[in-house]
């Protein structure tokens, strides 16, 4: 008989596709043919001419589907689909649509994943929750949500009484992105607890930096920034953030490994000390620029952007000024893409270490 796994979160960002993406990869050592289907999609890109969801392409892509990437995301929300559908919208034709493809999908599947979008309400504006959807696709349900322990719980809860009210069977939850010096903590805590409520720990994942830090590629995707310099280093990792607005001296006690500067563009003397930090660099110190954002649309000397070029620092440039080109990269939510190799095998090997996937198969044969 099939097997179906629909992967939900308590909210948005709680590492869905992650856990999907990694839950591929360990159902495939032990089934020769998986699928995977994101019913509804909340962000959306151009492929082969489709509007898809982007997390979708990324599963099609890194783990080599061999189906048509629409049926993969048969319903991608772009801007208006929801006020033209309150105003004159077709469920009918929508569940039609989704069940279609979940059956194309599917034929001659040994199991499929069913990623959700948001936590277990989204979509009810279209009479298309998460909750719904399962219940449309008759799959289990694994509940992500992120690390901590009353806040955990309280959204547990409440989702759980959404899948209920569909009568959609939820089999487990994986605690994602736990604090490392929290980490025994909140597994040992959140089990008991679950454990009252008759609600099974199918894996407790600590936070991994590596995932969240946003490359220069990322950031050129993500935000309204331009590109001024040559494409290099467009996969360099961020990891450190500082502002250059102090003395150029003192800019040098900021600089930590991988670290993005953003300065105002007339600051070519902060802009030129950080540039010779990063070029004269020891095997012992672990100074080095990821990149530059120059804000305020302030472009430096064209013979210092050659200079910073030819150290293969890409150079962004922000029409805002610091504080508010700063706050939008703090705020900035990454996503896993198809060139991310790294993150991929690290989500892969995040499942496989730290997830039950022998007892995800007998919860749901």
């Amino acid at each position: 008989m099939q097997k179906r796994i629909f992967v939900a979160a308590t909210k948005q960002n709680d590492g869905k596709t992650t856990i999907s993406l990694g839950l591929i990869k360990a159902f495939r050592k032990r089934f020769n043919r998986v699928g995977f289907i994101k019913p509804v999609g909340q962000r959306y890109v151009f492929e082969h001419g489709c509007k898809v969801d982007e997390d979708s392409v990324l599963i099609e892509k890194v783990c080599g589907m061999r189906c048509s990437i629409k049926d993969m995301s048969p319903v991608a929300i772009d801007k208006g689909f929801t006020e033209n559908y309150i105003k004159r919208g077709d469920h009918r034709k929508l569940v039609d649509s989704i069940i279609s493809s979940f059956e194309r999908i599917a034929k001659r599947k040994d199991l499929v994943v069913i990623e959700g979008t948001g936590h277990a309400g989204v979509g009810s504006i279209f009479d298309l929750s998460n909750a719904r959807v399962a219940n449309l696709l008759d799959a289990k349900v694994i509940l992500v949500t992120a690390g901590g322990i009353g806040k955990p719980m309280d959204e547990i809860e409440l989702n759980m009484a959404l899948f209920e009210k569909e009568g959609v069977d939820v089999i487990g939850v994986i605690i994602n992105k736990v604090l490392a010096s929290k980490y025994n903590k909140v597994k040992n805590i959140l089990k008991l607890g679950l454990k009252r409520k008759g609600i099974d720990v199918l894996g407790v994942i600590p936070y991994t930096p590596n995932l969240s830090n946003p490359t220069i590629q990322n950031i050129v995707e993500e935000t309204k920034l331009k590109l001024i310099s040559k494409k290099v280093g467009l996969s360099n990792v961020v990891r450190n953030i500082f502002i250059g607005a102090m003395e150029p001296h003192d800019a040098l006690n900021y600089i930590e490994t991988d670290s993005l500067l953003i300065t105002p563009g007339d600051r070519e003397d902060i802009i030129m000390t950080v540039l010779m930090a990063h070029l004269l660099k020891k095997p012992k110190r672990k100074i080095s620029i990821s990149g530059i954002i120059l804000t305020g649309g302030i472009v430096p000397n064209e013979k210092i952007m050659r200079l910073i070029e030819s150290a293969g620092i890409p150079v962004l440039l922000s029409v805002e000024h610091t504080y508010k080109a700063a706050s939008e990269i703090h705020d900035l939510v990454v996503k896993i893409g198809p060139q991310d190799k790294g993150k991929t095998m690290i989500a892969e090997s995040l499942v496989k270490k730290y997830v039950d996937v022998k007892k995800i198969l007998e919860k749901i044969t």
